[in-house]
This record gives C-alpha cells, structure tokens and sequence, in this order.
C-alpha cells in the first residue's frame, strides 16, 4: 500500500492500492534516462552501411535478423514505459516517411544522454524540455536553407540507392532501387497540385528461390492463387477480366427445410435445377464478353465446368485487398452482382498467365495500358533474405514517395547533422543564459549520427567529427559528411549519398518530442495488476474434492 510524502493531521494519507510501485523526483527520471537510453544503445550498431544485424528470437522460436530499427524495437517487446516511449517516436517516424527508425532512436538517446548531463548541472528539466524543442525549430529551419530541390530522376533513384545502403549486393542494389522508383512513378497521382502517393498500391509478394537479381515488377497484380479447373487455359491473350465479389454458387437457406420426395423424377429435377442455375450465372459472364473471372468468393464444381467449357480462366477466393489492387491495375469495376455484370466493368490486361513460381502456381495478371496498383515480387535463397529484401523494399518505396510528395533532399552521410551543429552553436551565443547550455546540448546530441556512422564503420570518432567540423567551417563545405574509406570527410553529393528532407526533419522532430516528454516526467506510479478472481464455491460451502 502506498502513501503520499505529506500527512494530514500526523495521520498518513493511502493513495494507492497495495502492490503498487511509485518513484519520484531525481531517481523516477534517472530511471527513465537509463531506460530510454538503454533502448538507443541496443539499435545504435545497426545504423548506416557498415552498421551490423540483429538476431531476434521470439518466444515460439521464429527467427528475425534484421537492422531495420522499427522492426528491432518491435520484436524486442519492450515492457519499460520510458523505453516504450522511444519505441512510439520510430513508429511514429515509420508512419510519417517510412524509413529512419534507427537514427531517430540514436538521436533521442544522445538528447537524453546530455539531458542527463544539464540536470547534473541543476538546470530544470522544464527548461531542457523548452530548449530542446526550441533548438529542434532551429535545426529544421537550417534543413530548409541546405536542402536541395529534386532536378531529375538520377537524383530521386539516389534516395533509393542511399536507403538500400550495403544491405544487398552491388547489381542487385541498382536493380531494387531502379524497381522501387519505377513502382512510385507509376502509381503516384497529382490532386490539386500535391501529389499523393498511395503505397497500399504497391503489392509485394515473396517468393524463396533463385536469387535477388530475379526480383522483378510487374505492371499489374500477381495472384497468390491457381486456376481452378484443369481443362481451362493456363494463358489468356488479349484478357477481358470479370472481377466479381460474390459466389458462383447456389446459396444455401438460411434455415433447415425439409423436401418430401415421392418420385426419383422429382429428385432429378432439383438436381436439373440447381445446375441451370448455375448454368445461367456462367451465360451472364460469357455475356460481358469477359475471358478471365476473378472470384473473391467460392466456385461451385459445375460452375467450374461450365466456364472451362466456355475457355474461361478462373481464380477464386482471391484476397479483398488484390481485387482492388486488380481493378484499379486493369481499369476494371469489382461486381457485386452477377446481374450487374456488363462489358464496361471489365478490366484489360495483355496478358493473364498461370506460372509456377518456386513450388507454388500463381497467377499474373501483365502489360496492363497504364496500371494505377502494380506488384513486385521478390526472389532470393533463404526465407530470411526474402524477408529482409521487403523490409529494405518497404524503406526504398518510403523515401521515393517522400522525394515524390516534397521535391528537396539533403546530403546524407552525417553531412546535415554536421551543418546543423555549426548553426546551432553559432544561435546558442546569442541566446545566452541557461537556455545556451541547452541548444549547445542539442548541437552536441545531433553530432552522434556522423559520430555513430564513424564507429560503425570501425574509424575513430574523434578524429573523424574533428575533420568534420574543420570541414564545415568551409564555405564550400556544407555538404561534406563522413567518409567510410578514412578520416577525410567527402562530398556527399558526388558519392550520391542522399535523403529527402522531409525525413530529416521528421527525424529532428520526433527525438527532440520524445526526449522533451522523458526529460518532463517526475513521478512515475506504476499500479498492481488486478487480481485473477477465484473462481465461485460450489454450492454447499466445500470445493468439488471436499464434496465429493
């Protein structure tokens, strides 16, 4: 049981139930620093090119290696409500732009770290909090003044290459980036002079097998289905696709009947029935005109028959989600009704193909005129190679829409955080007072991506920030970051080492968000779980042994 520091009337006052936890003043934050911090830490080897992999084991035994920031935080399972905290800015992150989770995490955690460190000093963390927000405003307005707006598509395939970093091979890197360009370009719309970018457009499927170089896109939908009935085509040419969400079956009765049958004639006319029914749903899709029928609902046996008879492929049960991605891939309307079925709901693709891909058929749905959903589908060796090329898919595709939606990239590399440093500590001296501690704090904590992209890549920190910093004081330095080869820092642009803008601005904002909450909090009160209630006696007083 709990109480609170004060007494009313020398009697002490209870607060909270018993078996309830409460930590207050410096010990409640120095808690959460610890924590939050600690989270930082375990992601921070798996940033940059040279960063390394994490093998998660969950509690069923699957395996999960990875450096994706947002999925290592996400197998971690963290129960800690600080940590959980940073875990909420990479999602956060994730959701906004897609890709930088980890530099986000890393970023927080140096802001927490020098937190630390000014708390020390006794400045109040309200003041901290207030500063860090205030520096993350400075620091976003510097990103605008560097950024560099998007002149053509060598520059937007760059992004793709810089996201994709090391983590596949040389060939198959240009081939995923070139992919994932091609995949937004083609799915992107302007409204009112934005353009959006739907991802939810962009169907991945994965397959094990042959290798990464295999990957390929296709313009339209591949179907993790087969078709139905042997005797209908495998290939259709020149397909005319019925997309139909409803089933070519004879509906059952919602309640139980009974049928008194005195004659087999009679029998043999429900039978008779149930297949004219039938027969009449397949004459409605010959009707239209279509040669394809995907179905998201079941195909009845007769069904079946009927459509191979009349050369008609078809799919069924197909995912609610591929059918929309199908109609909006073929320029088709998905049908609800057999009755409604006319020539203008159907689809146009150049091809409907039946394939054998690994040990599984599905079906590709190719060469549609100018499809608005498109698919990839990934190839490599292992489950987990495959795994991980849609993880570093889903990032590539992120920062290609970014660049999409707002045309202006920075240099990677550490390159940005170094100028924004500089800026930063040049407005610290005329803020003056407290308040200077803070953003020079801040200035510090931002240094940790190029300082963190040094280590990983096995060089010393010290002398790489050194040069960095030497470097920036150029002029002509502003787009200088940390170079993997040695100490000298490099011109990011001609490496094309690049990122959008956007993401980089939500990165600064997102950490200096949750460091500020952190950094505010000082009383933590962690409630007991609430009791499992025993189950009821039996009646008569004694437990079912007793009475027995």
């Amino acid at each position: 049981m709990s109480v609170i520091p004060a007494n009313l009337g020398g009697v002490p006052v209870l607060l909270l139930k018993e078996g309830s936890q409460r930590t207050t003043g410096k010990e409640a934050l120095s808690n959460n620093l610890s924590a939050a911090i600690a989270v930082s830490e375990a992601v921070k080897p798996t940033l940059g090119p040279r960063g390394r992999d994490k093998m998660l084991v969950d509690s069923l035994g699957d395996i999960t290696v990875t450096n994706d920031g947002a999925t290592i935080l996400k197998e971690m399972d963290i129960q800690n409500p600080a940590a959980k905290l940073m875990v909420q800015a990479s999602r956060s992150v994730d959701d906004e732009v897609g890709d930088g989770t980890t530099s986000v995490v890393v970023l927080a955690g140096a802001l927490l770290s020098q937190a630390s460190n000014l708390v020390e000093k006794d400045i109040h963390p309200t003041l901290i909090a207030s500063g860090f927000q205030r520096a993350a405003e400075l620091a976003e307005d510097v990103i605008d003044k560097i950024a560099i707006p998007i002149k053509d598509e060598d520059m937007i395939r760059a992004v793709a290459l810089t996201s994709i970093g090391n983590k596949v091979d040389g060939e198959a890197r240009e081939k995923l980036a070139k992919i994932a360009v091609d995949a937004v370009k083609q799915i992107k719309e302007e409204r009112d002079g934005n353009v959006i970018v739907d991802q939810d457009l962009i169907q991945i499927t994965k397959k094990q097998g042959q290798g990464l170089l295999d990957t390929e896109l296709v313009y339209g939908v591949v179907l993790d289905k087969e078709v139905v009935h042997p005797a209908m085509p495998k290939t259709v040419k020149g397909a005319k696709i019925a997309i139909i969400d409803a089933s070519l079956e004879v509906e059952k009765t919602q309640i139980d009947a009974e049928i008194r049958i005195a004659d087999p004639s009679q029998m043999k006319a429900f039978l008779d029935e149930e297949e004219n029914m039938l027969k009449e749903m397949v004459n409605k899709i010959i009707a239209s005109g279509a040669n394809v029928v995907v179905c998201q609902k079941g195909i009845d046996d007769v069904a079946q028959h009927f459509l191979a008879k009349a050369g008609i492929m078809a799919v069924r049960r197909a995912k609610r989600s591929d059918m929309e991605k199908l109609a909006k891939a073929t320029g088709g309307s998905i049908v609800t009704s057999l009755e409604d079925l006319s020539a203008k709901d159907l689809g146009t693709a150049e091809i409907v193909e039946e394939k054998k891909i690994g040990d599984d058929k599905m079906v590709f749905v190719e060469g549609c005129a100018n499809p608005k959903a498109v698919s990839i589908l990934i190839r490599g060796g292992l489950e987990r190679s495959v795994d991980e090329a849609e993880r570093v898919f889903k990032d590539a595709l992120a920062v290609v829409a970014d660049v999409y939606k707002v045309k202006a990239i920075v240099a990677g590399g550490g390159a940005a955080e170094a100028e924004i440093a500089k800026a930063l500590r040049a407005e610290a001296i005329k803020i003056g007072g407290r308040e200077q501690l803070v953003v020079e704090a801040f200035a510090d904590a931002v240094e940790s991506i190029p300082r963190t992209l040094a280590e990983n890549a096995g060089l010393d920190p010290i002398d790489v920030l050194t040069e960095l910093r030497a470097a920036h004081e150029n002029p002509d330095g502003i787009y200088t970051g940390v170079s993997l080869e040695g100490t000298k820092p490099v011109d990011m642009f001609k490496l094309g080492v690049v990122e959008p803008a956007i993401m980089k601005k939500q990165i600064i904002h997102g950490a200096a968000e949750a460091a500020s909450i952190i950094v505010r909090i000082d009383d933590v009160i962690m409630t007991a779980k609430s009791k499992t209630p025993s189950p009821p006696s039996r009646p008569g007083g004694g437990s079912e042994g007793e009475n027995a």
